[in-house]
């Protein structure tokens, strides 16, 4: 039984990619707001992961994968540095991507800053669990969530098997 059947709590993971953040160097500010988010919305969620940027990436979303959630977001790691690898550890995991998503979020983004632009996250289906990539700012993952407010719920149920529309 997969966690995404219809009757079922939708759980949710968070994986917060960040080196300095999870060295301790400063506090995480972007997962408290995904979080809650996601309990606005419902979703049981498993406890935040902050990892440092690169590989620990790809390894916590292949840990979270193990437990079937609904959704995976991450947030961080999604720009033109060296170590922002976040999109390169995520697409090897997706079946299908949904570009849609993410041309709306750098679409609402560039409308307040042109450097939205540079956003190169990833949103897509693995198996039955959507994943998005959000950028590493509060203001940027505030923006990406109220673009996926009005299609949360019925892209949930699309990838639980409901077929309407």
């Amino acid at each position: 039984m997969s966690a995404c059947e219809p009757n079922r709590v939708r759980r949710a993971g968070i994986v917060i990619a960040s080196t300095r953040a999870a060295a301790g160097v400063y506090a995480d500010e972007t997962g408290p707001i995904i979080l809650d988010w996601l309990n606005e919305h419902g979703f049981d969620t498993f406890p935040a992961m902050v990892v440092p940027d690169g590989e620990p990436v790809g390894a916590a979303l292949r840990a979270l994968l193990t437990q079937e959630p609904a959704v995976v977001i991450t947030s961080g790691g999604t720009g033109l540095s060296p170590d922002d690898k976040t999109p390169e550890m995520t697409l090897p995991l997706l079946d299908r991507e949904i570009p849609g998503i993410m041309e709306g979020i750098r679409r609402a983004g560039a409308a307040k800053t042109p450097m939205a632009m540079l956003s190169r996250g990833h949103a897509g289906a693995a198996g039955k669990t959507f994943i998005i990539n959000l950028p590493g700012s509060p203001k940027g993952v505030m923006d990406g969530l109220a673009v996926l407010d009005p299609v949360i719920g019925h892209l949930c149920e699309q990838m639980e098997g409901s077929h309407g529309h």
